[in-house]
């Protein structure tokens, strides 16, 4: 049967692409050897059910355990019930044990108890009726919310001194996020900011992104199946686009061999491997949308924001940055510091931010347009000024990330302009005090270098001069955008204030100076 790559819920080895998943916990037998309980924690997509359903089947099939997966995501409707929601775990529980457990290892009866005491009681019930150690790995533990969430955890506490006999033998939670962050408030706005009522835990593990050979050792599979090779270009390429990142990795593959270049005789090359991506940006499918929803969480945006404007941060704690970089948003990256995770959701998230300023953009004509469809650079700036003094102040307000306001709507604009057959390239860090943008339209290549005058701040003029001009020499162009928008208090109007100078920075070089 032909395997493919797969982009929802757990790998199967019989229908998909897959690497070996217990090769990527390597830690797991030694602490379930050892009676540990502990977390595992790693973005949505990652692997960790494909990889946690895998040890429990080897762990059981080798006689030795009764591992079981189950999932806390039934019991998410009752965060203010916890009789209710042990009842929906419970009833869940029991049916994965019918299928991934043999009969002679199924749970009995689940005794009758109070409120609040359930999952304790089934537990240490289940774990003396059957004759081999139990192991239970809890899934999408983050699923549940404030009482219900703080019922289980303080149940497993309680019973965690009676293990190995009285209750499982080892047991993990797994999520998205480390105990510390998980949510209590009804409004999903408070974490728990402690490990306390889990502070059983002997580890939190979590998952990496697949490695360039991982990456090159999936693909591998497909060409072993199909003959359709990926080249190394491409494979280059998809690497730096998704930095490893397993649910890209596969999502990148897939819009490759089976949309871009469905005939497996024509080779995967790198121009694919980006029309791939372009596709897989549009689509929006369901992990990216799960990603950028969270965009509006606190302290998600406290380290966003401040990301994508270029400048340091001035209120976020080493518990927010390490909060993103769990929801796998952010990593750390040795020459550049804290950037966006990787160039897929570095397009990703400011497309999303841009979502209700693009929604609420006027219809413009395409006038930059010449007569044979070619970019013409001065009649794209004559619009873009006409659009900014008509449009930019009501636009500014569409987004909740105010710093990049101004960005958000330029990109907006950029993007209807791209829509008529070019694209926008950004680049954002942490420090820069800029961000670059880059219109591509046929052979038409215009750098934009953005800047944000603040109060306090001087003239940005000359040191953003400097750095469109290395922008310019790095893309070997001549020509290009400096952007600078007057965020001061007291300042004249958007349509008064706006206006456009071209200078001639080093020779051989012109900048088109737009202040506004």
């Amino acid at each position: 049967m032909a395997r493919w790559f797969n982009t929802s819920g757990p790998c199967r080895p019989e229908l998909h692409y897959m690497l070996a998943p217990a090769a990527r916990l390597p830690d797991l037998t030694r602490l379930i050897d050892q009676q540990h309980y502990f977390v595992i924690h790693a973005p949505r997509q990652t692997g960790k059910t494909t990889a946690i359903l895998a040890v429990a089947q080897t762990l059981t099939e080798a006689g030795r355990y009764a591992a079981i997966v189950v999932s806390a995501e039934v019991g998410a409707p009752f965060g203010d019930d916890p009789g209710a929601a042990e009842l929906a775990l419970l009833d869940a529980w029991r049916d994965d044990a019918s299928y991934q457990l043999p009969p002679e290892l199924h749970p009995p009866a689940w005794p009758v108890a109070q409120p609040g005491r359930r999952i304790g009681a089934a537990l240490r019930t289940w774990s003396t009726s059957i004759s081999r150690p139990l192991v239970l790995f809890i899934d999408e533990i983050d699923a549940l919310t404030d009482n219900a969430l703080l019922s289980l955890l303080r149940q497993l506490r309680d019973g965690y001194r009676r293990r190995p006999t009285y209750f499982p033998w080892s047991l993990a939670l797994i999520g998205l996020r480390d105990v510390r962050d998980y949510k209590l408030a009804s409004a999903h706005s408070e974490r728990l900011l402690s490990a306390s009522p889990f502070n059983i835990k002997a580890e939190s593990l979590t998952m990496g992104d697949f490695t360039l050979e991982d990456m090159t050792a999936l693909y591998q599979q497909h060409t072993a199946a199909t003959g359709q090779q990926f080249t190394d270009e491409a494979i280059d390429l998809a690497y730096t686009l998704t930095r490893g990142q397993p649910w890209l990795v596969n999502a990148l593959a897939r819009q490759a061999v089976e949309v871009v270049a469905p005939d497996p005789h024509q080779n995967i090359n790198a121009a694919v491997i980006d029309a791939a991506r372009q596709l897989l940006i549009q689509r929006k499918d369901t992990h990216l949308d799960s990603l950028t929803a969270r965009l509006e969480e606190p302290s998600v945006r406290a380290v966003l924001e401040p990301l994508l404007a270029g400048t340091l941060p001035l209120d976020v704690s080493v518990d927010d940055i390490q909060f993103v970089q769990d929801l796998g948003l952010v990593r750390m990256d040795p020459q550049a510091g804290l950037v966006i995770a990787n160039p897929i959701y570095a397009e990703t998230i400011p497309r999303s931010l841009a979502t209700i300023t693009r929604a609420f953009l006027p219809s413009i004509t395409p006038v930059w347009l010449t007569a044979s469809g070619k970019l013409d650079p001065q009649q794209l700036l004559e619009a873009f000024l006409a659009f900014w003094r008509q449009h930019g102040q009501p636009l500014l307000g569409t987004t909740a990330y105010h710093e990049i306001a101004p960005h958000l709507v330029l990109m907006a604009f950029l993007d209807r302009v791209a829509n008529g057959g070019g694209r926008v390239e950004r680049e954002t860090a942490v420090g820069r005090g800029r961000l670059d943008l880059r219109l591509e339209y046929g052979d038409t290549v215009l750098p934009m270098e953005v800047k944000v005058w603040r109060d306090g701040e001087r003239d940005p003029l000359e040191e953003g001069l400097e750095q469109v001009e290395r922008y310019m020499v790095g893309l070997g162009v001549t020509t290009g955008w400096l952007i600078m928008f007057d965020q001061r208090r007291g300042r004249p109007p958007i349509a008064q204030r706006t206006t456009a100078e071209v200078v001639t920075p080093a020779e051989g070089k012109t900048v088109t100076v737009i202040r506004a």
